[in-house]
């Protein structure tokens, strides 16, 4: 059986696949009583399934008229594309953060599977023949992950 969480997430992206437009906006409550769970698991499933780097952007409102409105990101041109990735990667990122993000740009579309499976191996830090790759101080090496990976992912998007 499926957990609620993929559920709810489920509903949600099939609202967009519904819709022509590239925004939905719902009410937690309503959202909440029709799926028989407290808001609070509507705010974990938008946190967990719906963020920038799964290509979507929330704004909500809470109280008696309160909404939630989900928009999806989509690109108008090749370097709107590369300043989002720009913005996701940031100044620092951990290996294993810059696997999520590759497994969310490859389903989202933006890389594929071979491209994603290279860059991981890029940005690996794992020992090689005695020697680890990165050999700097653990914020230094994130500091050039987020950088080598940058440049990586916008010189892709501009391709």
């Amino acid at each position: 059986m499926s957990s609620l969480t993929k559920v709810i997430g489920d509903y949600i992206v099939t609202l967009f696949d519904d819709s022509d437009k590239s925004e939905i906006v719902l009410r937690r409550k309503d959202l909440a009583e029709k799926f028989g769970c407290v808001p609070s698991q509507i705010n974990y499933v938008l946190r967990s399934r719906f963020s920038p780097e799964q290509g979507f952007l929330i704004q909500s409102q809470r109280g008696g008229h309160g909404y939630i409105r989900i928009m999806q990101i989509r690109f108008a041109d090749c370097d709107e594309c590369a300043e989002h990735l720009e913005d996701l990667v940031g100044s620092a990122v951990s290996e294993q953060d810059a696997k999520r993000l590759m497994v969310s740009l490859q389903e989202r579309g933006i890389v594929t599977t071979r491209e994603r499976l290279l860059i991981e191996v890029v940005l690996r830090n794992q020992e090689e023949q005695g020697r680890v790759l990165f050999d700097l101080p653990p914020y230094k090496r994130d500091t050039m992950r987020a950088d080598l990976l940058r440049r990586i992912l916008v010189s892709l998007a501009m391709a």
